[in-house]
């Protein structure tokens, strides 16, 4: 079928690119700017007291008192009690207050004098008077508080008086950046595919067919983000995620298209052949990434199922653009893929350059489309009679043969010293593993952000006067008809008792709605401490049980902490499942029980190395200010979820295509130690350029402002660096020389039921049944 497929897109080049990819292109994503998009995050947790927080506001239809948090905070030298200051800013806060979905709690009203720290306070270590209004505004999507802020910052603007100054704190004001990791992704994907190539056109051509899937892959999503829960950065996620193998996927097609080429076969037999054989293993490696990621159902969550869906969205439409796109592509190159003149590498150095000049100036689009036109320009000037020397090709870079390559060395000379390459890889990936012992799941807050951000302003001057635990308050909610006056005075008295233990301080029971009560309580340690997690178990468990009504802890900091025991709880029915359904899989493709086996358990060590290393940083506070943060804190919750579904599927990408080559090898020598050499000798070169491209596109996320997506990326760069050295160069030659031809033994039994699924496409017939006859006809306990 791969075979056919490939035939019909050579052949038919034009209709497959012209009339099928770029149609579905621009139509799709003029449909996705019609429809618009709705990208955002729930994080709704069922049977937990968040979430019955919640649905308690929601079922008077009144949503803002169970919203967003965020504060204005102000401070002036003459002091907050100044007549002019104190009218300024409640005629600000009145105007506020009549926003839509937008409720405020006045420091200058009795329900909000505890917002108030004065200089003279013992606990106030700003030095001069601090105050905050609390604002609780109704749940919307990112463009809707983007909005929102800035109508209310305009009216903060129009606020004159000689010595005031206003902060603004809270989600609501947190601007969401994201660093230009795809751009940066495909520069150093060209600058790393060219010098493995040595041809532009074989670099263009992985570029060019990832940038279109990820065009399609893109517009998919923002249309899907209308039915599902896709969070904000659910996109860039996406993105990051398809572009990595869309990359991947073309390189090794086209990889093995120029080693065919090299036998002499004719273009469209050579793009037929290997279509068929690497286009397989790309079916399979999809199909497992997919797996991953959509065994994040088990999660339950809404907004995980969003993230799960974008990002096999992404891999799917790469994985049909690498066999039925790419094919095409090389339909119009043919055998001119070998060949680059001067101009055309020099009119990459340009594009190339610009593009960095773009991200480091912020002026990606102009001075990218400059550099293109520099390097169009240059290419056309060779095309002149003056453009001799531009015209000249670069000399081609001709490939060794397989057992004078410095990979089929490196094999070798690990095959022959297997247990102590096998025993030092182990020993250092459960070293990299050793902090995940100490892991503790949480959430960021705007204590994280940049310094030089109102945001973090506004956080640092609340925790300086009032204490780190004001910017994460407790909401406390009753709807027990037992609540008279005397039970709410019960809970207030409960509520002060504990002001001895970590609560700052709390305001009194409001009757919000008939049968509605609530408490604001603010803990004296921050959101991401591991003291509030404390607090708001001993008030579930020890401090409210005991005021004769029902009262559930909620609010925004709550919910993370039920946000993390609840993905912790999670976690490893994921794990689990994904474990199960790819050892399934590759025992499918590859009639082995012991080659699936060590593909999971390798894997696994791959992301409990990359768990490690997050845990150390970001936890510990390891290397800290080289990435540009200055203080630890918890995991993010839900990072360690999308890392290993993210992670064991790109994982399982690498070791597709390895054992795929080892396979045909071993079915066409019958030789495993030379199968494993010669395995790894004509991959490793696309594996290792595959894998650098994966690792700049992840650690590009690190040059952001985002801890979130500073750890997410240095997660996945870490995790991939890994696997693609120690793991797929190291231990996967080592047990491989180890077990023998026992690699691919199978009881017969098994053989016969299983279906048959070929990933190395076709090849001679073997010489491996005869072999494993002889080896395997009693199977043998391993060591």
């Amino acid at each position: 079928m791969l075979a056919r497929l490939a035939r019909f897109s050579f052949r038919h080049r034009v209709i497959m690119v012209f009339a099928v990819w770029l149609p579905v292109l621009v139509t799709l994503n003029v449909l996705s700017s019609s429809l618009g998009t709705d990208y955002h995050t729930e994080f709704s947790m069922p049977n937990t007291e968040s979430k019955l927080v919640q649905d308690a506001f929601n079922n008077i239809g009144n949503k803002e008192d169970a919203g967003i948090q965020a504060q204005i905070v102000f401070t002036a030298t003459q002091g907050n009690a100044d007549p002019a200051v104190a009218a300024a800013m409640t005629a600000f806060f009145t105007k506020v207050d009549a926003l839509p979905g937008v409720k405020v709690v006045s420091p200058y009203a009795a329900e909000g004098a505890q917002q108030n720290s004065p200089a003279a306070n013992p606990a106030n270590t700003f030095g001069q008077d601090v105050s905050f209004a609390q604002l609780t505004v109704s749940k919307r999507d990112q463009a809707a508080f983007k909005s929102l802020a800035d109508q209310i910052e305009g009216i903060g603007q129009q606020v004159n008086v000689p010595g005031l100054s206003i902060d603004y704190g809270g989600q609501v004001f947190q601007e969401m950046k994201f660093p230009a990791s795809e751009v940066l992704g495909v520069l150093a994907a060209i600058v790393i595919l060219l010098l493995a190539f040595g041809s532009v056109i074989a670099m263009g051509l992985p570029i060019g067919t990832a940038i279109i899937g990820l065009g399609v892959g893109m517009a998919i999503v923002a249309i899907a983000s209308n039915g599902f829960s896709i969070p904000e950065f659910g996109p860039q996620m996406a993105a990051m995620i398809g572009l990595g193998v869309g990359i991947d996927y073309a390189l090794f097609i086209v990889s093995r298209y120029r080693e065919h080429l090299q036998m002499g076969e004719d273009p469209e037999t050579a793009t037929v052949a290997a279509v068929d054989s690497s286009g397989r293993a790309v079916i399979f490696a999809g199909i497992t990434v997919i797996i991953s990621l959509l065994g994040l159902f088990i999660m339950g969550l809404s907004f995980v199922r969003g993230l799960a869906v974008a990002g096999a969205t992404g891999v799917f439409v790469m994985m049909i653009a690498s066999i039925t796109l790419l094919p095409a592509l090389l339909g119009f190159t043919g055998t001119r893929i070998h060949t680059t003149s001067r101009a055309a590498a020099l009119g990459v150095g340009v594009f190339v350059a610009c593009g960095l000049a773009g991200v480091v100036l912020d002026k990606v689009g102009p001075l990218m489309s400059l550099g293109a036109l520099f390097a169009v320009l240059l290419v056309g000037a060779s095309l002149l009679p003056f453009g001799k020397a531009l015209r000249a090709p670069i000399p081609e870079r001709h490939e060794k043969p397989a057992e004078l390559r410095f990979w089929y060395r490196w094999s070798r000379f690990i095959q022959h010293r297997p247990w102590p390459f096998f025993l030092g890889g182990t020993v250092v990936l459960l070293v990299l593993a050793l902090p995940i012992f100490s892991i503790r799941l949480g959430f960021s807050d705007e204590g994280n952000m940049a310094k030089d951000t109102t945001v973090r302003q506004a956080y640092d001057t609340v925790a300086a006067a009032f204490g780190p635990g004001t910017n994460g308050p407790l909401i406390l909610v009753s709807t027990d008809p037992a609540a008279t006056a005397a039970a709410v005075a019960k809970v207030d008295d409960a509520l002060t008792a504990e002001q001895a233990g970590n609560v700052a301080f709390a305001t009194p029971g409001m009757e919000v709605a008939p049968d509605l009560w609530m408490w604001r309580v603010y803990p004296k340690s921050s959101a991401q401490d591991a003291s509030t997690s404390d607090l708001v178990n001993h008030l579930r468990e020890d401090v409210l049980p005991t005021t004769g009504i029902k009262v559930n802890v909620g609010g925004w900091t709550a919910s993370g902490i039920d946000f993390s025991s609840y993905l912790a709880g999670r976690l490893p029915l994921l794990i689990g499942a994904v474990l199960v359904l790819s050892f399934l899989l590759l025992m499918i493709v590859f009639r082995s029980l012991l080659v699936p086996l060590k593909a999971v358990v390798m894997n696994l060590l791959s992301v409990g190395a990359a768990y490690g290393v997050i845990v150390a940083i970001f936890q510990w506070g390891w290397g800290l200010g080289l990435i540009g943060v200055d203080k630890e804190g918890p995991v993010e919750a839900w990072a360690p979820m999308m890392l290993f579904a993210i992670v064991f599927g790109l994982s399982m990408d690498y070791e597709v295509f390895l054992l795929s080559r080892m396979k045909e090898e071993f079915d066409r020598t019958g030789d495993n130690a030379t199968a494993v050499a010669d395995g790894l000798a004509v991959t490793a070169r696309v594996i290792t350029a595959a894998a650098l491209i994966m690792v700049c596109v992840f650690s590009a996320f690190v040059l952001g402002d985002d801890r979130s997506l500073k750890l997410f990326g240095l997660g996945l760069a870490v995790a991939v660096f890994v696997d693609a050295t120690i793991v797929r160069m190291v231990l996967v030659p080592a047990t491989m020389e180890l077990l023998g031809a026992k690699n691919w033994w199978i009881p017969k039994w098994l053989d016969r039921i299983l279906p048959h699924l070929n990933v190395e496409g076709a090849h001679p017939a073997d010489a491996a049944e005869r072999i494993l006859d002889e080896v395997a006809k009693e199977p043998q306990p391993v060591a």
